[in-house]
């Protein structure tokens, strides 16, 4: 999974039944499906009622987020137009569609739009949230860490503001943090919202995995499936597990089962990458070049898989001008960790190792702890000629024993590095 923010948001509470006991009949729906039930019955009995057409924009919204289908964006928009032509320029409506606008990944619109919000309600806690959101993902972690921190204080221990902390927390290197804030969010998840706490399993699992803790991070997914099943988040960090157990053609099969209930590029960059290391070579090639065709279809939108593409150049299509085109594209964009990490990638690729330094340094100034990243730090230093700072990276991503690892392993086993601490 991204380590970008999956927006996490108790529904519109003004309305009273959001918090409503289920009908036996709407058992088998899901928390979105049951929430857009209720709203359009409230709008049924009152066509006026703007508050309900906020709640179902929201409604659509996480919908969306239940699905992978961005096509539930696009309903929440409608919905949101309705509230409007009844109540213009209202409070929520407005709020909401910030919420809408960081699901379509428009991130500093998002922002701009908040900032103008915070100033009229200043102790919103949802607009800090949103301003964490925007800014996390824009790469101004001091703002998203004081906006974050204002929904703690406003509001001790709300579950949004737990959760977008966490998040920071792992940005910044404590993983332990992290997962101790996301546990409380877990605990403080009402057991009706099962796509809520089956995404916090998730986010707990991604960060089990991501420091070698497999095992774990399987029972925590395989929860978060009966939780919730098919649920893409997992199925994609499901996926990872495998592969970190070389059960490679599992991946495989969990991948295209989220490719199939979910058809982004990103998601058949990651299965065709599956492919590849399962043997699958003719299908892999086939899975990259279908890839290629539909992210350069969205690749000057604002949700675009960028970063993929820049990775796909950079290491399967070897052109590294082209990754190089993207990645200036996206950089122009937002400047977050992940942004300038295959950036750098892309600079590195194409011969330009100071350049490339600059950007991974940086990066790694926020205190990430990622393999791929660590890695990518060191075969830059390596490069340039510094290889004690090389074969630091590299043992650091050695020691994290997950996805990214083996190539730096790999790399150390060479013999040509000095024996640095990983500490």
């Amino acid at each position: 999974m991204k380590l970008s923010i999956a927006l996490l948001l108790t529904l519109v509470t003004g309305l009273g039944f959001a918090q409503s006991r289920p009908e036996p009949a709407a058992i088998t729906l899901s928390p979105a499906e049951r929430t857009i039930a209720q709203a359009q019955r409230l709008i049924e009995k009152n066509p006026k009622n703007f508050e309900a057409y906020n709640a179902l924009a929201l409604a659509f919204s996480r919908r969306a987020r239940e699905t992978s289908d961005v096509a539930f964006y696009t309903r929440g928009e409608e919905a949101l137009d309705k509230s409007f032509e009844i109540s213009p320029d209202n409070f929520d409506g407005r709020r909401t569609h910030v919420w809408l606008l960081l699901g379509k990944h428009e991130f500093a619109a998002a922002r701009e739009e908040a900032k103008i919000l915070n100033q009229k309600m200043p102790d919103d806690v949802m607009i800090y949230g949103f301003l964490t959101d925007a800014n996390v993902e824009l790469g101004d972690y001091p703002a998203a860490e004081k906006a974050a921190q204002w929904m703690l204080d406003l509001r001790p221990a709300n579950l949004p503001g737990l959760t977008r902390a966490a998040y920071l927390r792992e940005l910044y290197g404590d993983i332990d943090g992290a997962i101790e804030l996301m546990t409380m969010a877990y605990e403080s998840t009402p057991p009706s919202e099962r796509e809520d706490a089956a995404w916090i399993l998730t986010q707990i699992a991604h960060l089990k995995l991501a420091t070698g803790q497999t095992n774990e991070a399987e029972r925590l997914l395989q929860q978060a499936l009966t939780m919730f099943p098919a649920y893409h988040y997992a199925l994609g960090n499901l996926a990872k597990v495998r592969i970190q157990q070389k059960r490679y053609g599992q991946a495989v099969d969990l991948l295209q089962q989220r490719y199939k209930a979910a058809p982004h590029a990103e998601n058949l960059f990651d299965l065709a990458e599956a492919l590849q290391l399962s043997g699958r070579t003719d299908e892999a090639q086939q899975a990259f070049k279908e890839f290629e065709q539909k992210s350069l279809l969205e690749t000057k939108g604002a949700d675009n898989s960028n970063h993929e593409l820049i990775f796909y150049y950079a290491d399967y299509a070897n052109n590294p001008a082209q990754a190089l085109q993207v990645a200036q594209m996206e950089y122009a964009r937002r400047q977050d960790v992940f942004t300038r990490d295959s950036y750098a990638w892309a600079l590195f690729k194409n011969g330009r190792y100071k350049e490339a330094s600059e950007q991974i340094q940086t990066a790694l100034n926020v205190g990430i702890r990622d393999a791929r990243i660590f890695r990518h730090a060191g075969e830059i230093a390596l490069k340039s000629g510094n290889a004690e700072q090389a074969s630091h990276y590299l043992q650091l991503a050695a020691y994290l024993n997950t996805i990214g690892s083996e190539q730096a392993r790999a790399i150390l086993a060479g013999g040509a590095l000095p024996n640095v601490s990983h500490k």
